[in-house]
This record gives C-alpha cells, structure tokens and sequence, in this order.
C-alpha cells in the first residue's frame, strides 16, 4: 500500500543521525519537504544535502532543542518561511547513564530537558497552527524502556516514560481539530554503538528479543511515516512498540 501526504512539510528533530536521519529521508522519499533539525549544523546540513541531491526537498536548521528561546525562535522562522508545517517528529534525544546515587542534577536535567522539554516546546509552537488549519499529525518518539524500565538509565526511563504521557493528553487535546499525536517505542535498534558491541554481549542482548534481531532504524521510519499519513487519521493517543516482540 502506497502512503498518501499531500506535498506535506514536515519538521523533524535529531535528523542527523540514526533513527531521525532514516524518518527524515523516508518522508522525503515520499514526496514531504522535510525540515531537519539537530544541535550540529554539519549533521542535519548532511542529510538535507543528501536529501535534495537525491531530488527531494528539505531544508537544514541548528537548533539546540533544550533551549526553548531558540525553539521558539526557530519556530516563528519556520512558519514565516512554509506558512505551516503539518507533521512534527519530536525525536531528539541523548542519555546520560549512571545508577541513581551516582547520577549528578545536571545529568537528570540535560536529559529530561532534550528528550522531554523539547517536545512540550515544539509541540506548543508548531502545533497551533496545526489545529488552525484543522490537519496535522505529531509522532514522538520514545522507548520500550520508558514503558518497562532499565537499571542505570532513571532519567532516561522518566523522559521516555513522559513522552507517553504528554503524547497521550495532546492526543485528548487536539482531537477535536482532527490533528493526531502518537508515540512510537523503538527497542533494541541497530546503531554504531551496538554494532561495536563483543559478540557475546550482542547475542545475550538477542536472546531477550523474540525476533532474536536488532531493529533497524529503517523499521521505526516506516511506523513513523505511517502514522505521518493520511491512512492513519482514525488513530490517535497511541504507543507503538517496534521492538521484535519485548514487550507484549
């Protein structure tokens, strides 16, 4: 089944690398002018300039997520330039692991402000003009550790596990001007950081996957244009866990 968009424009955050890179590039592919955006200039510059060399649409902008000034700011530059922007993907996200006695303020802090503050900011800017217009779709990308918990990863637990939440009473409040948000949980994903994983710590990390793999970020893109799509405007306040089956 084809997916149907519109000429769409979407605005995708941590575009410039991984998860938001796949998202961004399978968007464009499917005809959205996509925005990227990343802390690194060079990172979301790349993949705009991929994205247009392979003749797709999409623009490149630097933004520090955590800082809601420049958000906000960004965010008036934005609808100045595209009039409205119909898809938000609040993806950006770090980690700061360490076990909770050992976890320092600042470490809860810059987590909780990147991948959770930077969804209340985005969503507040950019989603207005979506319920003005009365079409909109927000997907904000989680984890399965948000819903199932991960010893040495508190605060990146609470972050995921608030994006749920926040997804869910944004869902409530702009039903009502037929604009959706949904969540996407990733589990156990294919990355640089995974791949450079000894053999043994990366079959004993399969083995609690019942597809015995690890995701690809091309499997949440694919769950994320989806719920992008005009196919899927009858759902809404939704958790979707692409995960090989962790969690059931």
């Amino acid at each position: 089944m084809s997916l149907t968009f519109n000429n769409r424009v979407a605005l995708v955050t941590g575009a410039g690398r991984g998860i938001g890179k796949a998202i961004a590039e399978l968007l464009a592919k499917n005809g959205v002018t996509v925005i990227c955006v990343s802390k690194s200039a060079e990172s979301c510059g790349a993949v705009a300039a991929d994205i247009v060399a392979a003749g797709g649409k999409a623009k490149a902008l630097a933004v520090d997520v955590a800082d809601g000034a420049a958000v906000a700011q960004a965010s008036a530059v934005l609808l100045a330039e595209f009039g409205n922007i119909d898809i938000l993907i609040n993806n950006a996200g770090i980690t700061k692991d360490g076990l909770l006695f050992r976890m320092s303020e600042d470490d809860w802090n810059a987590v909780m402000a990147t991948n959770l503050t930077s969804c209340y900011h985005w969503t507040k800017h950019i989603g207005r003009p979506m319920t003005q217009k009365r079409w909109g779709r927000i997907v904000n990308i989680t984890s399965v550790v948000g819903l199932m918990g991960n010893p040495g990863q508190a605060n990146y637990c609470a972050a995921k596990a608030g994006m749920i939440g926040f997804t869910k009473a944004i869902a409530k409040e702009f039903a009502g001007r037929t604009v959706t948000c949904n969540a996407v949980a990733p589990g156990f994903i294919q990355t640089d950081m995974t791949a450079a994983m000894p053999a043994e710590a990366g079959e004993k990390l399969k083995s609690v996957i019942p597809l015995r793999r690890l995701g690809s970020a091309a499997d949440i893109a694919h769950m994320t244009a989806f719920l992008c799509s005009e196919e899927a405007g009858y759902i809404t306040g939704q958790v979707f866990t692409v995960d090989g089956g962790m969690v059931m």
